[in-house]
């Protein structure tokens, strides 16, 4: 898609969109307008799509007649952001596209350009960009701990990261069965069974500004539902007692500790009877994949160069 740039003669330039920027959204309008403005001025030339995953608010009007520049893509009925994020690759016609939720903003108009420059390895398939949860504190989350060579991590948090469409699209998107939660990690992992890894970014972070719209108690169902489905899917047969067992466990404690067992523990259950719909699905990935997903989930981050070995090997 390119876009007419007035010059200060009256003539105009075409350009092109270097990146593809996805928002879904549900009854966040306010929240939404924020984030909009914070992508349009981005120092780069952005394709722009906002999804409506089926918004009762006023979002269809305010949207479209505010943001004429910008591709809104309305449904009618809701089917969860994961369903919505494959639908903008699927739209997307960038090659490289980040993704933020609507309560999110970017809070430097050069952390897109930033982020771009970080995919200039084809090993990268996928980069965890900076960010700040605000209503939480001042800790910056996915940060690289240098800018000198490239820092792997486990996975993306879905808020502030940016991912190769080619790549997303051969692997199959994220699975839609999850439902709400836990896309992520199961993508990152399918992916670096491919021999494709996640990059910590340096980037100015993206600010969070968690909404007070939400359900926090769907969250922990699906949070757990979702451990039991991820190692399902992708754990190698020998590891797979182990992981469901310890996954068990450590819900169960969690749910103690935060005081809300009864949820999570109705989150396990729900995840242990879906596998029996899911049994022709499973497709684990590498014994030595599992190793390494599992060791940078619990380093955070390792330098590429100790695991170019497995990467050639995928």
């Amino acid at each position: 898609m390119n876009r007419a740039i007035p010059l200060t003669t009256g003539s105009y330039i075409e350009t092109t969109p270097k990146a593809t920027i996805v928002i879904t959204t549900k009854n966040r309008v306010a929240d939404l307008v924020v984030a909009i403005k914070s992508v349009l001025e981005q120092s780069v030339e952005c394709e722009v799509i906002v999804i409506d995953d089926g918004s009762t608010e006023a979002t269809a009007v305010d949207i479209p007649a505010n943001f004429p520049t910008i591709r809104y893509i309305r449904h009618e009925e809701s089917a969860g952001y994961i369903v919505r994020r494959n639908e903008g690759a699927d739209v997307a016609s960038c090659e490289i596209i980040f993704s933020i939720d609507d309560d999110a903003a970017f809070q430097c108009r050069d952390t897109v350009a930033q982020t771009l420059a970080e995919f200039n390895d084809l090993r990268v398939g996928a980069v965890a960009i900076p960010f700040i949860d605000v209503r939480k504190g001042t800790a910056i989350q996915q940060l690289a701990p240098s800018s000198d060579g490239i820092f792997v991590t486990g996975a993306f948090i879905g808020t502030a990261h940016a991912l190769r469409r080619t790549t997303f699209q051969q692997l199959g998107g994220y699975r839609s069965f999850f439902c709400h939660q836990g896309e992520e990690g199961d993508y990152c992992v399918r992916m670096l069974d491919k021999g494709y890894v996640v990059r910590l970014g340096r980037a100015e972070p993206i600010l969070h500004f968690e909404s007070p719209k939400r359900d926090f108690r769907r969250m922990d169902f699906y949070g757990r539902r979702n451990d039991i489905l991820f190692y399902w899917f992708n754990a190698p047969f020998l590891a797979l007692p182990f992981a469901l067992a310890g996954t068990i466990v450590n819900g169960l404690r969690h749910g103690l500790r935060c005081k809300r067992f009864s949820v999570m523990a109705q989150g396990l259950v729900s995840g242990l009877f879906a596998i029996r719909l899911v049994l022709n699905k499973r497709a684990p990935v590498s014994r030595e994949c599992f190793a390494l997903f599992r060791q940078l989930k619990n380093l955070r981050c390792i330098e590429i160069e100790k695991v170019e070995r497995f990467l050639k090997k995928a």
